[in-house]
């Protein structure tokens, strides 16, 4: 295989790290736009779930735009879509203003993991696609952990507006380092003809799906199985992504400069546990394990394991709620790289990847709307406490275990449907002039 496909996914896993940095920004700056901007908890947490409004929404149709265009051309108009929008919210004045920028900013992200899926799965064959999955999810908690110093460095030196424009200059470099070195394998002149025909032995068939196929994979249980498994999946982490710095601020005390230091502690936990999901479920795979027993203990293990945010609503030391926090945030990137595996593993085309990515991240990403409104409700509604939300979410985590366990069948690609032929019309039902 050629050696080009590790580059390929570490383009994927920058591109990645910088849509959590940008995402990320304003869960950092969240208590000190608040205080300047008069925003009560309620109407922050709505603000921090409008994001996900247009994430979500946007997840199917970016998949087919990825199927349907290439990932070289999609990829670059999503990241310079998201990095403009980033910037922008420099210049807010008011809710309303900010609310709108973050619609806007969940449209051109959508377009990140639909991409990533796509990428593993024209450069990486089965045996090594766990992995790679785990590489490119790890750039979430990349950016989860990065963007805590980084942002609270340039909170501290520069104010919070600056520090948004400063995490938009950054999609805006990748995707000039993106358009110098990415091209799909059959495209690469580095690739030989040789090496292309290894790799596409292990990729899902390539026969052009239909118009309206989408449809077809929601017939399947399994990609419901996937949805609410990964609906649960995100639900743990964004927590971390929307609510978690606050959390730390106002249970736990923290200053801006802990929040920097301590607070990264979990999301750079994460990163490794992400590329061991991978190398786990892979390794199994390759030593005997069928690939639905290798995925699954895999997806299972990592979710009961995030479960364990609930313990931290009851922890009183600041050392024991990190440790439990860095447990849960591990296990949910654990999870993640098999997550980021199944639609390639299970798609019934290659042109479905993407599409299927897409469909799954739709229904995961509804999470991140609720997780959000529901914890700034009840910390509204219990003067402060973190204790519902907190144990809500490690109720997910074991739900999506369950889900993963046994609603999701097989790991193997999903029949599909052969679209019906038009029969001849019979003399009989000819129209005469």
């Amino acid at each position: 295989m050629p050696r080009l496909r590790w580059l390929m996914i570490i383009l994927c896993f920058a591109a990645t790290t910088i849509n959590y940095i940008d995402r990320a920004t304003i869960a950092i700056a969240a208590p000190f736009m608040a205080r300047e901007l008069h925003i009560d908890p309620a109407t922050l947490g709505v603000i921090l779930g409008a994001f996900f409004w247009s994430y979500a929404f946007m997840q199917l149709p970016f998949g087919m735009i990825v199927d349907r265009f290439g990932v070289r051309s999609a990829y670059t108009l999503a990241v310079m879509w998201w990095s403009i929008c980033t910037a922008l919210t420099a210049i807010i004045r008011g809710p309303l203003s900010i609310l709108g920028l973050r619609l806007a900013l969940g449209i051109g992200e959508a377009g990140s993991y639909p991409s990533n899926a796509k990428v593993a799965s024209l450069w990486f064959p089965k045996s090594e696609r766990g992995l790679a999955a785990g590489i490119f999810d790890s750039g979430s908690r990349a950016g989860a952990a990065v963007s805590l110093p980084l942002v609270a460095l340039l909170i501290g030196w520069l104010g919070w507006r600056l520090a948004f424009v400063a995490a938009g200059g950054l999609g805006l470099i990748w995707v000039v380092i993106w358009l110098a070195f990415y091209h799909d394998p059959d495209r690469h002149p580095a690739i030989s003809s040789y090496q292309l025909a290894k790799l596409r032995e292990a990729q899902p068939a390539s026969s052009k799906a239909a118009p309206g196929a989408w449809k077809q994979l929601l017939k399947h249980r399994s990609v419901w199985g996937m949805m609410l498994g990964f609906f649960c999946a995100n639900f743990v982490f964004y927590f971390f992504a929307t609510w978690f710095p606050s959390y730390l601020v106002s249970a736990h005390g923290f200053s801006l400069k802990e929040l920097g230091l301590i607070g990264m502690i979990p999301g750079v936990t994460a990163i490794p546990a992400a590329w061991l999901g991978g190398w786990t479920s892979d390794t199994l795979h390759r030593h005997g394990w069928s690939l639905t027993v290798a995925r699954k203990s895999c997806l299972v293990g990592g979710l009961l394991l995030s479960s364990v945010i609930a313990l931290s609503a009851f922890a009183t030391q600041t050392w024991l709620c990190i440790a439990l926090l860095s447990v849960s945030f591990g296990g949910i990137a654990f999870t993640g790289a098999n997550i980021w595996s199944l639609p390639a593993d299970i798609a019934p085309s290659a042109d479905l990847v993407a599409t299927l990515g897409g469909l799954q991240n739709s229904a995961a990403n509804i999470a991140g709307i609720v997780i959000a409104s529901f914890t700034g409700l009840m910390v509204s509604l219990t003067h402060g406490s973190f204790m519902i939300p907190l144990c809500a979410t490690g109720a997910f985590g074991l739900l999506g275990a369950l889900s993963y366990l046994f609603i999701v069948g097989p790991i193997a690609p999903l029949p599909l449907e052969e679209p019906k032929k038009k029969r001849p019309l019979t003399a009989s039902q000819t129209v005469r002039i």
